[in-house]
């Protein structure tokens, strides 16, 4: 049993609801996924309610944003299994205001330079906690200015190399508070898509962070490249996790739940982690006792 353990819905910037993505994955022959909307949890009872009658394991989780204080650059942490989720709630509502604000600007630079209403990019991203690019794409595409998602006008606007960008970064937490209340609420924090990292060296620092995985299969990862973050993880004693980041229509290229997966092993060791760290702890604190 595999599981693709990072998929989106219409909650954040997928565009398939959270029956629908069930359904395929259970077309797909997928047993088990996980559903990581960016800075939501509030499909994941829905989510487990729906899997449970269409014999789909659904594993809690969230995609969590955050920034490298060093670097500026936006680190993304996927939260899995947090047995207190409501204690990530309020780092959530954080990081969704701070979107929220810098995607207005965005909509608003928009509109100054095509055809666009503000009013269709919001429709654009009905059902959405929030408004992101693609939704912005969306809506461009519906007034005939882009042809493609991420094509030229995608380039020109969300592209950090375009001279003519948009871009405006939210204020998220940093790396190590992220991290940390992933651990308050008693989840396990991996890195998502490593491989997109300007310096891949960063990871040893996210590590010493306290990290507790990384995503070795992903889009963004070549075989090569995935077998060397899976050597990493192996090295470091890190879970080691895969997923196809799928955001249904506003996927960058044809892929599918279940194109990138967590295999069997890697599944069972991230789903009996937390039994192990807890027995690691009863052991070290009978040792400590012992030489007390």
């Amino acid at each position: 049993m595999s599981g693709d353990l990072h998929c989106h819905t219409r909650l954040s910037n997928g565009s398939m609801g959270i029956e629908e993505l069930i359904s395929l994955a259970k077309s797909r022959g997928v047993e088990t996924i996980a559903v990581t909307d960016h800075d939501c949890l509030a499909g994941t009872i829905r989510a487990k309610i729906i899997g449970e009658r269409n014999g789909i394991k659904i594993i809690p989780g969230v995609e969590l944003s955050s920034v490298d204080g060093d670097t500026g650059e936006i680190i993304h942490i996927l939260c899995y299994l947090p047995e207190f989720p409501d204690r990530l709630e309020g780092l959530c509502h954080q990081n969704t205001v701070a979107r929220k604000r810098a995607s207005q600007y965005m909509m608003l630079k928009t509109a100054q330079r095509y055809p666009v209403t503000a009013e269709l990019m919001k429709r654009c991203a009905s059902g959405s906690t929030n408004l992101y690019k693609q939704h912005i794409m969306h809506a461009l595409m519906e007034c005939g200015v882009a042809d493609s998602f991420y094509g030229d006008v995608y380039n020109e606007l969300f592209s950090p190399e375009s001279a003519n960008n948009i871009i405006v970064k939210p204020a998220f937490q940093n790396v190590s508070d992220v991290i940390d209340a992933i651990h308050s609420a008693n989840g396990i924090a991996v890195l998502a898509h490593p491989a997109m990292l300007k310096d891949i060296e960063l990871i040893n620092k996210y590590v010493d962070m306290g990290l507790d995985g990384i995503e070795v299969w992903h889009p963004s990862a070549d075989e090569k490249t995935s077998a060397e973050l899976f050597q990493y993880a192996k090295k470091k004693g890190l879970l080691a996790t895969g997923g196809s980041a799928f955001h249904g229509l506003y996927n960058k290229r044809a892929l599918t739940i279940g194109d990138y997966v967590t295999p069997k092993t890697q599944l069972q060791e991230l789903l009996g982690f937390k039994a192990k760290q807890k027995r690691l702890m009863k052991k070290l604190a009978a040792e400590a006792e012992e030489q007390n």
